[in-house]
């Protein structure tokens, strides 16, 4: 059961309970679903009962203990626990969880699967939907920025992460972006100039300047990354050091672990099998960390912080990197149904870097 699945179930809970006579609420139109914050447990959580609380005129607790046996008796729930206020904590049976999961992520591939020796870098395009929402929102947001470097990287990956969450987005800047962000750094600005009608809602994106530095000197992929990947307010360290080749270096581990990847995608089509979504045992941290990339991107559209999403893409290349050794067959072995559940965690972890580095503007390679 994916997030959005399970934000469903979570929602058919709270009408069975209403059709019951247990609540008497309007049903909302979603659920928000997430992982465990501190105290919590499980695979997920939701704080539907404390957003219920004050319309049924109980105490969050309450409504949650309401809303658990509706949630135990649902096909893939394996436990739920209340904590804290009144959180559902949610534990999904193992074999429903992982395998609907890789399942659902494998499925967004679209066309974009099988571009050998292509790279991505635009993932609407080639079919990398997973954690996009599926229609617009209505949404209209403004995004301007002064005449800076990071300013302007920053508000073209915002744009890009808020169009995949279903918003309409304009972008401004108060003068014309030089040349060299353009044509080097790939960015994208609509109007020049202070818009003389604004959007129902403005944002002024207001990094931390990345000067003196000139991030042009590290080209499109190493410069985006130096000043994506720290904090708004952090002051961004613009140096070779994105351009080597080596483990210290995030922006190679992501590129790397998306690589591994594609790899083991030709190597097991020459060994003659192909990947099938199955259980795969001690890779919890990898399927947390795919199962919140929804989350990640809605986080990242509603905050305007690309670094939450070049974090997170290091978080899945980290949790990926176990797995990959693994994957194919050794000496004599003959390929099996696990060989084949490794193979397409191993793709959808792909899957996710490839649509990550995407939306930051970032070419994902399949050789490295």
């Amino acid at each position: 059961m994916t997030p959005v699945e399970l934000s469903r179930t979570v929602l058919r809970a709270v009408r069975r309970a209403v059709d019951d006579g247990e609540l008497s609420v309007v049903v909302p139109a979603r659920a928000s679903v997430t992982v465990p914050g501190p105290g919590g447990c499980g695979d997920y959580a939701t704080n539907i009962a404390l957003q219920l609380a004050r319309p049924a005129g109980q105490p969050p607790q309450r409504v949650a203990e309401v809303l658990r046996p509706y949630l135990l008796g649902a096909a893939g729930v394996g436990d739920v626990v209340v904590t804290g206020p009144g959180f559902l904590n949610i534990s999904l049976q193992a074999a429903q969880g992982s395998v609907a999961l890789v399942s659902e992520i494998l499925r967004s591939r679209g066309q974009g699967q099988g571009r050998s020796g292509v790279g991505y870098r635009d993932g609407a395009r080639y079919g990398f939907r997973y954690g996009y929402v599926d229609r617009p929102t209505g949404q209209v947001v403004q995004l301007h920025a002064p005449h800076e470097v990071r300013a302007v990287v920053v508000m073209d990956v915002v744009a890009r992460v808020l169009r995949s969450q279903g918003v309409l987005v304009r972008t401004s800047c108060v003068a014309r972006p030089e040349r060299e962000w353009t044509e080097v750094l790939g960015v994208e600005v609509d109007v020049y100039g202070t818009p003389e009608v604004p959007a129902p809602f403005e944002v002024n994106v207001r990094p931390v300047p990345a000067a003196p530095v000139d991030p042009v000197a590290l080209g499109r992929d190493a410069g985006r990354w130096a000043l994506l990947h720290p904090a708004a307010h952090d002051r961004p360290r613009v140096t070779s050091e994105y351009l080597s080749q080596r483990e210290g270096n995030p922006l190679f581990r992501v590129r790397y672990a998306h690589a591994r990847t594609r790899a083991l995608g030709r190597n097991a089509a020459d060994l003659g099998f192909d990947a099938h979504p199955g259980v795969v045992q001690d890779v919890r941290a990898l399927e947390i960390a795919l199962a919140d990339h929804p989350r990640v991107l809605a986080a990242t559209a509603t905050q305007h912080a690309p670094d939450r999403l070049a974090r997170h893409l290091l978080a899945v290349a980290d949790a990926v990197t176990p797995l990959l050794p693994t994957v194919l067959p050794r000496g004599e072995e003959k390929p099996s149904a696990a060989h084949r559940a490794r193979l397409a965690l191993a793709e959808a972890a792909g899957t996710v870097l490839a649509g990550g580095l995407s939306l930051l503007g970032i070419d994902a390679p399949d050789h490295l």
